[in-house]
């Protein structure tokens, strides 16, 4: 059962469609999901943000997680900024490590 205390930053949108509140933290030493920041789901990203890299990685991230390709992966909103609304297209099933945050 999820914890009523922890934040809903991940939501359904359907059956194949995941909304993700995050914030990004870039230039970490590796690529995670680390838990809550405010109300977002915060994720560490390797690459640095200049020139949109952070953002590249992050998709990148977000599809091999979610085992989708890269084109279902989509920022919706925050493209140069840290807080980010993202939306993934095509699931099969929802990643164990995102479902705590539903």
């Amino acid at each position: 059962m999820p914890d009523p205390a922890t934040p809903r930053c991940v939501s359904l949108q359907d059956e194949q469609t995941l909304i993700l509140h995050c914030h990004l933290q870039p230039g970490a030493k590796k690529d995670e999901i680390v838990g809550i920041h405010g109300d977002a789901l915060k994720i560490k990203i390797s690459a640095p943000p200049i020139e949109g890299r952070a953002n590249q990685q992050l998709v990148r991230f977000l599809a091999k997680l979610c085992g989708v390709k890269q084109q279902d992966v989509q920022i919706l909103a925050g493209e140069s900024s840290r807080q980010k609304r993202i939306r993934v297209q095509n699931l099969t099933d929802v990643p164990k490590l995102l479902k705590p945050y539903i």
